[in-house]
């Protein structure tokens, strides 16, 4: 085939020749250096790096928060970190998963269609012995989980999702709810063994058994927001929430808080021998106390306001009549530290 030189090569061949330094045959077409990359129309990239990126990013905070959780819940260490967010078809998912295993198909709400939370049977086997009082250390022999084994592990992946809404909060206002738990991945079938995904895969450990879980979300699934899924919107989104919107929430969550609060009449103290032989209608009297005085609110430890004692029904009540200032508790302490 007749080789086309391109307008430099002509160029250098005609000043080549004019100035005699070289015959024509010495030159050559140079060598196309451009990188062909190889593209496979059966399985098309659907997620930029920036955007696997992201993902990574949203499950790295899962991963802590599911590692603080479960270490509390089994009272033992877990370690939970993501190795690696891959793409491929769900057909490729599907077989690289042992039978039976840990499958948890979950809602997505808001967005469409459902994902996969995926359990390695050695973490599953791990984690129901320790909430049952054992070790650990789990069992070798791999079975289908019982009823009372599937209720256990319906609680824990509860737990789990309530980690990915918190984790997803920058992106979409996630609601994951849990819909059934299967062991066979051949009746899992949420998309079309040839649709792409999107595979968080999260190494775990409980104690000394190490595992791995898997969420597969369907590209279908997580479309509507694929665009959301860049780092400079997850940073904005971030800068968005303001330092009033953050005070709105932690006061919600202080509201959900029980505080000791006790009215105290007074001080006094006694040998623990007197306390002891205490009877009924025995009268004990109090320092600096006269009837009437208003008694003490007291929210915790702290001295907070003046009150007065009553009754509600049946029920024994007091009366806010004043709140204390701080000069007032200093001088509320000051005197309880001279009692004592």
């Amino acid at each position: 085939m007749t080789e086309v030189l391109s307008q430099d090569e002509i160029d250098q061949l005609l000043t080549a020749i004019n100035a005699g330094d070289t015959e024509p045959e010495v030159f050559k077409p140079a060598a196309d250096t451009r990188k062909i990359k190889i593209y496979d129309f059966k399985r098309p990239d659907k997620f930029s790096k920036e955007q696997i990126r992201t993902v990574s990013i949203m499950h790295e905070t899962f991963a802590r928060l599911t590692t603080t959780s479960l270490s509390a819940q089994l009272r033992s260490m877990v370690h939970v970190h993501v190795a690696s967010v891959d793409q491929l078809t769900y057909e490729e998912f599907i077989r690289s998963i042992p039978t039976p295993t840990t499958l948890a198909i979950v809602n997505m709400d808001p967005l469409k269609g459902n994902a996969i939370l995926e359990i390695d049977p050695a973490v599953t086997f791990s984690i129901i012995d320790r909430l049952f009082g054992g070790t650990g250390e789990g069992t070798k022999a791999q079975h289908e989980l019982t009823d009372i084994e599937s209720a256990v592990m319906e609680g824990i992946i509860v737990r789990l999702l309530g980690n990915m809404r918190e984790a997803w909060t920058q992106v979409i206002d996630l609601r994951p709810r849990l819909g059934q738990i299967d062991t066979n991945p051949q009746f899992a079938q949420i998309v079309p063994p040839t649709d792409m995904v999107v595979l968080v895969t999260l190494e775990t450990k409980v104690g000394d058994v190490e595992g791995m879980m898997n969420f597969c979300i369907p590209y279908l699934t997580i479309e509507p927001i694929v665009n959301k899924l860049s780092v400079q919107f997850w940073y904005s989104s971030a800068r968005r929430t303001t330092t009033t919107e953050n005070l709105a929430i932690l006061k919600d969550k202080l509201n959900t808080v029980d505080v000791l609060v006790a009215a105290e009449i007074g001080k006094i103290q006694l040998p623990i021998k007197e306390v002891v032989s205490l009877r009924i209608g025995d009268i004990v009297n109090l320092y600096n106390v006269r009837v009437g005085d208003p008694y003490s609110l007291n929210i915790g430890h702290k001295k907070k306001f003046l009150c007065r004692p009553g009754v509600i029904g049946k029920k024994m009540a007091v009366q806010i009549i004043k709140k204390l200032e701080n000069i007032e508790q200093e001088e509320f302490e000051e005197l309880d530290s001279e009692i004592e």
